[in-house]
């Protein structure tokens, strides 16, 4: 078995989370990274790196006849803002997908695992499913179900298994500023007031380290056909997490809810059903909120 993996979206906080379990793991990793992105600086010299937008997988040539053994796809554009609803942008993620599968068959990959989005459910009630009914109401939400669905065919098609992971709410170092998380933590880290919704939304947020475990061990025992949804399991009122995150930073300044309404389509609760992925990988989330956010502030101290 080839222990030499390779994906895309490395420099983000799950894909910098995941290059970190790899290596730790003794694993060879072939990095593809957007073409000239300064967030490639993040890079350790260690992985082997290769710079190509997501419209140019498809020519991509392998650097050598070394095997990899699992693809992770996880780059996708247009993720925040009006950038969603962008609807040729979001077109070109789907075909950057397929093109993510054609480049891990000439890799020589056995497994893709690619990252969807809890965006894929629309509005819903009770726990996130691997067969919750689908109805995405943004752009992002429905090229991230299309291209679960076309990336698993087009796997059937070249001999891959295929996984499909529906991200929730994932934090940590890494995390981009545009965040709530992350947001929040900078603002509070300097002392300036917030303001938020009234909080009510009820919500599953997960460390980054842990979403790179589970991504791991599905590399680890891939069942072809997968979809799973990726969570703590865990959801609590978002009013505690951004009290929780306020006595963490030790920040004086006052926290106001109910200064933003809530939007049209405001998502209200949001929590993974796991039970299927422990099942078949053993994965159970070890970082508590805390822990985790304590982790996150280091970083962005450290990088201020």
């Amino acid at each position: 078995m080839s222990k030499r993996v390779a994906f895309t979206g490395v420099t983000g906080a799950v894909g910098m989370a995941l290059l970190d379990t790899c290596i730790r793991k003794g694993y060879e990793v072939l990095a593809v990274c957007r073409r000239g992105s300064k967030r490639n600086s993040r890079i350790p010299d260690r992985p082997e790196v290769m710079e190509a937008d997501l419209s140019e997988l498809d020519t991509l040539v392998p650097p050598d006849d070394k095997p990899c053994e699992t693809f992770y796809h996880l780059a996708w554009g247009g993720t925040f803002g009006k950038d969603r609803e962008e609807l040729k942008k979001q077109v070109h993620n789907i075909e950057g997908t397929l093109g993510a599968v054609r480049l891990a068959a000439r890799l020589g990959c056995r497994t893709f695992v690619g990252a969807g989005s809890q965006a894929e459910y629309g509005r819903t009630q009770g726990m996130l499913r691997p067969d919750t009914p689908a109805f995405p109401e943004n752009g992002y939400g429905m090229a991230k179900l299309c291209a679960g669905q076309m990336s698993r065919k087009a796997c059937e098609q070249l001999g891959l298994k295929h996984i499909w992971v529906r991200l929730l709410s994932v934090y940590g170092p890494y995390d981009r500023e545009e965040t709530m998380v992350s947001t929040s933590l900078r603002q509070m880290l300097c002392g300036e007031e917030t303001r938020f919704t009234p909080g009510g939304q009820v919500w599953d947020f997960l460390y980054s380290g842990d979403a790179a475990d589970a991504l791991f061990r599905i590399g680890l025992h891939p069942v072809h056909g997968r979809i799973y949804c990726l969570g703590s399991g865990q959801a609590r009122p978002l009013r505690e997490y951004i009290l929780k995150m306020k006595q963490l930073t030790g920040c004086k300044a006052q926290v106001r809810f109910g200064e933003i309404p809530y939007s049209s389509n405001q998502v209200m609760h949001l929590c993974a059903d796991i039970g299927g992925l422990t099942q078949d990988t053993g994965f159970v989330p070890e970082t508590d909120f805390e822990t985790g956010i304590r982790e996150t502030i280091k970083w962005i101290q450290e990088n201020h």
